[in-house]
């Protein structure tokens, strides 16, 4: 008997449409021979399962819907939301209190992945590099001349808890560092701010493959701007080389350190890193848990490189969460 699978997407974040890309891709490449898909689109205003253009309100109590005067519940949760609330632990921990397998790590762990400073501050005591940083919360007096003594110039402003590249900015001014900090804390209420590592930058997806933690094939990220902000990964505003033109030793000590972390943050299903490489040591950025899904998207890219399509790829990571 098929497996009822929920591709949960959207979100309530900045980052819902891609999210919605990503779920879409998701319900196209998983096998409808062993699985029957039902594409869950998950709003603030509204949770709806959304099928041949018609829309049936979810169950909150459950995680149900009726279609068709029969009720459909699931066996397994995809989560293909990136930001709030798949990614930051919120809807996991619901569908752990209702006992519904999903794709992620536990609750606690995509919380604390989220959360940049969290994640970076438990890292960085295995021994893992990481930039100079300086953190804010909403509402905080500051002093310019403080903050760029510590990180100096340039830095990177960021929201703490948001991805794709929203509320990010690469400043390399002292004038422009307040007007930096006013458009991060339009995306969060806390803020990080980070020196800026001049190296080599590569994007790592760890994954449970088969029970394995597996590292995937590592992509080069050469931008087209300033950085790697929202256009260089959704618009083509960069080369995403894979595999990353570093040399043996380079890609070595960056498998070795993605794998820890991975097993350290105890992680589970996907996740992607980005690193950057200096004097052949790598620094961590941050993890993304819930990566992209799009057919531009890295993870998918790597998954190809080594020989997964995206078919297996989904597939494995139903499988893994079914007997976890």
């Amino acid at each position: 008997m098929k497996k009822n699978i929920a591709v949960v997407m959207g979100g309530y974040s900045s980052e819902y449409k891609i999210s919605l890309k990503s779920g879409a891709v998701v319900c196209d490449n998983l096998d409808s021979e062993l699985y029957s898909i039902y594409a869950i689109h998950i709003f603030k205003n509204k949770w709806v399962l959304v099928e041949n253009g018609n829309e049936y309100p979810i169950n909150k109590h459950d995680f149900s819907a009726i279609v068709n005067n029969q009720k459909i519940t699931f066996d397994c949760v995809f989560n293909a939301i990136h930001g709030a609330p798949g990614e930051d632990g919120q809807l996991i921990s619901y569908f752990e209190l209702l006992g519904i397998k999903h794709t992620s790590a536990p609750s606690y762990q995509m919380a604390i992945t989220f959360n940049k400073r969290d994640c970076l501050s438990i890292v960085k005591a295995y021994g893992i590099k990481t930039a100079e940083s300086y953190y804010l919360n909403l509402g905080d007096p500051f002093d310019a001349d403080t903050i760029i003594k510590k990180v100096g110039l340039p830095c990177f402003v960021k929201a703490n808890k948001a991805g794709s590249s929203f509320g990010i900015s690469k400043v390399h001014e002292k004038k422009l560092l307040k007007e930096a900090i006013e458009n991060s804390f339009k995306e969060d209420d806390e803020i990080i701010i980070e020196s800026f590592l001049d190296g080599t930058e590569v994007s790592v997806g760890v994954i449970n493959y088969k029970g394995k933690t597996t590292v995937l094939p590592i992509t080069e990220i050469i931008s087209e701007n300033d950085f790697f902000d929202y256009e260089a990964k959704y618009q083509g505003k960069s080369q995403e080389i894979t595999p990353a033109r570093i040399t043996e030793a380079e890609e070595k000590r960056v498998r070795e350190v993605a794998k820890k972390v991975y097993d350290v943050l105890r992680m589970n299903g996907f996740s992607r890193s980005e690193y950057i490489l200096i004097n052949g040591e790598p620094h961590m950025i941050e993890m993304n848990t819930v990566p992209g899904m799009t057919t531009e998207s890295l993870l998918p890219q790597q998954a190809k490189e080594a020989g997964i399509s995206l078919k297996e790829l989904f597939g494995n990571t139903i499988e893994m969460a079914l007997i976890n």
